[in-house]
């Protein structure tokens, strides 16, 4: 009788597991400073939470994603009603706070269930245990009063680290600051670009074509476990990302070199173009992923593991597209994590990275040759500030995109003829199908 006690004392409630998972993955990024991604794919695989079902791993990367997309909120929310900062050898109370108060503030979680487990978790934690009655007070306030609490706040100037809000009031005006921060706080919809009929596709896939020719969907559910996946049909790509591939126009049988390839969506869409490709990445883990899709999408391309800033074959190409390494901002709407995760040193930082990518690509090309640069991120210093002093210093004239040349590039294009894409630039009805990754792409072409 005594052995049957102990084994349901042992027992986790439902719902406990998931969350202690997310508990899990926002000290993971928080505390740990470590990539959401990764350390999801790495705690997944591992005791206790490889026997969650993969809804209850799913419902723990939402609470985790919540808490990191309001993290500003939620912190200034439980400071009204945390007396004292608890110490820091607390455990994980920090940890299931937030991650309770998101489920309460944002996710409409019921009350008592939310608050029952917070309590449980705290008390299964040795380190945070003695905090078990701050918890229940703390998040019984937040039940109560989180949710009015939120609707005053200025959720675009907290949920945003002080450095870009700064930055981005410079750079882009207060509004469009604003519209910017307002998308990272909606979960990004799925975008993917399917190779013909992207009406077909949306009404199958139950979504929308976007403005650039794919099709968008509310993501849901494994992606593999949507109609035509496994049949190779479409990949996915965020649409700002497709944009600037076309920026090197026609390419059928034309030889392009793709440097910082993977993941591989841009490959995949300059394969399916008709170019002959050469994919570029230094990291071979991420170029057989990269291969794999490939093969799934029924494409070809030549791999190599390399650091493109070094890498010299004996041919030159008639096009190179180089996706260099940044510091992501343009991506939080997908990965809000990087809020916590990066710095203004890393803008600074990653800027000779660029360009020494930038001269490595130039000397990679046949005279007349067409590169095209980009970035994932929203820092001047890593688009329009490197691609002035590249075409000062290297043997590349700039080649402005014309409004009349693609009609998904013509909304987006500066006075120089450069791509800049916001995530508040596609709007929507619906908050979910609205927004996009921020993109910076500037083309050139070598001097004969």
């Amino acid at each position: 009788m005594m052995q049957n006690m102990e084994k349901r004392a042992f027992t986790p409630k439902p719902g406990m597991l998931a969350r202690r998972f997310a508990a899990r993955l926002c000290g993971a990024v928080l505390r740990e400073r470590r990539p959401l991604d990764d350390a999801f794919a790495h705690l997944a695989q591992r005791a206790p939470f490889n026997g969650l079902e993969p809804r209850d791993k799913g419902f723990a990367r939402a609470i985790a994603l919540t808490a990191l997309r309001r993290r500003g909120q939620l912190e200034d929310i439980l400071a009204r009603f945390v007396e004292k900062e608890p110490p820091v050898a607390s455990g994980t109370l920090r940890d299931i706070l937030i991650t309770s108060a998101a489920q309460l503030a944002f996710m409409g979680a019921p009350p008592h269930a939310v608050i029952d487990l917070a309590v449980d978790l705290t008390k299964a934690d040795p380190d945070a245990r003695r905090f078990a009655n701050l918890v229940n007070a703390v998040l019984r306030r937040v039940a109560a009063e989180g949710a009015g609490i939120a609707a005053s706040q200025n959720a675009e100037a907290l949920n945003t680290p002080d450095w870009l809000w700064l930055r981005w009031r410079a750079h882009y005006g207060v509004e469009e600051a604003r519209r910017i921060a307002a998308q990272h706080m909606a979960e990004a919809a799925l975008d993917l670009t399917v190779k013909s009929d992207p009406a077909g596709w949306a009404a199958t896939l139950g979504g929308v074509v976007s403005a650039t020719g794919g099709v968008r969907v509310i993501a849901s559910g494994m992606v593999s476990d949507l109609p035509g996946y496994a049949e190779g049909e479409w990949w996915v790509q965020d649409a700002a990302a497709t944009l600037p591939a076309r920026m090197l126009g026609p390419l059928d049988g034309r030889r392009v070199a793709d440097l910082c390839a993977a993941p591989g969506g841009k490959t995949a869409q300059l394969a399916f173009a008709g170019a002959s490709v050469v994919a570029v990445d230094r990291s071979s883990m991420r170029l057989e992923r990269l291969r794999e899709n490939l093969a799934r999408l029924r494409l070809s391309a030549e791999t190599v593991a390399a650091d493109a800033a070094l890498w010299r074959p004996d041919e030159r190409f008639d096009a190179v597209l180089l996706d260099a390494p940044c510091s992501a901002t343009g991506t939080l709407r997908r990965n809000p994590d990087i809020a916590a995760l990066k710095s203004e040193a890393d803008v600074a930082a990653l800027a000779p990275v660029q360009a020494r990518l930038i001269d490595n690509a130039c000397a990679l090309l046949k005279p007349g040759g067409v590169l095209v640069y980009c970035t994932c991120s929203l820092e001047p210093e890593e688009g329009e500030w490197q691609a002035r002093k590249a075409a000062d210093r290297l043997d590349l004239v700039p080649a402005p995109v014309a409004a009349d040349e693609d009609d998904a590039l013509a909304p987006h294009l500066t006075g120089e003829g450069w791509l800049r894409t916001t995530p508040g630039r596609m709007p929507a009805d619906n908050p979910n199908l609205a927004g996009m990754d921020g993109f910076f792409a500037a083309r050139f072409v070598k001097k004969a």
